[in-house]
């Protein structure tokens, strides 16, 4: 009767013994769960203000270099390397604010937002390419600025709440240059000049920089 009580004892000791690291276990799944499904419904704030800022001071300046040309060609040109330029400085200033609030492009939300973005510039560019090929170089201000409207529009859902407003404004720029005759050098330089250092301004005073 005594070895039976004495190993009746050892078996609880021994359950009590693992219970406390079953439960550990069992907490640290359960916040690794919570973290990644925390993270991956949080927006992607690292959008900067200051690249918005100075990618529109860009193209006020390609907007006026543009309009002095004589030919499309290098029209074009001006504007291909605009949009180079100013993709340069706003991803890579948006990048440097995400180093420093600890995100990158790289977390779930950063990459929900690039799988939003980058598929309707994609398609914005094909676009482009189809209306050269064709001829239509007069028409491509206004796709651009409906472009890129709507890929800030779905891709800010995902960021900061006053990006689908930009985007918005960029739509109606770009139904505006499509449907009346304006110039597009002008209306670009509304859009992405104007329209990028108002919004870029208010990011980087609200939003972290």
């Amino acid at each position: 009767m005594f070895v039976c009580q004495m190993l009746c004892i050892m078996m609880n000791q021994s359950k009590s013994a693992s219970t406390p690291a079953f439960l550990h276990e069992h907490a640290e799944d359960n916040l690794r769960f919570i973290r990644t499904t925390m993270e991956s419904a949080t927006t992607y704030t690292g959008v900067s203000g200051l690249g918005y800022v100075i990618a529109g001071s860009t193209a006020f300046l390609a907007s006026w270099l543009a309009s002095k040309q004589a030919n499309e060609a290098s029209w074009l040109a001006i504007w291909m390397l605009e949009l180079v330029v100013a993709g340069v400085i706003a991803f890579g200033l948006s990048a440097f604010k995400g180093v420093k609030q600890g995100t990158s492009f790289l977390s779930p939300s950063g990459r929900k937002l690039l799988f939003v973005f980058i598929p309707t510039m994609l398609a914005g560019g094909l676009i482009t390419v189809s209306f050269l090929l064709q001829g239509h170089v007069s028409l491509l201000p206004g796709i651009w600025l409906s472009i890129y409207g709507a890929a800030v529009m779905t891709a800010g859902l995902r960021s900061v709440a006053i990006l689908p407003v930009m985007g918005a404004l960029f739509l109606l720029l770009g139904a505006i240059t499509l449907l009346t005759p304006v110039s597009g050098d002008l209306m670009l330089a509304l859009g992405m000049g104007a329209l990028h250092l108002v919004f870029g301004i208010i990011i980087w005073r609200y939003h972290g920089g």
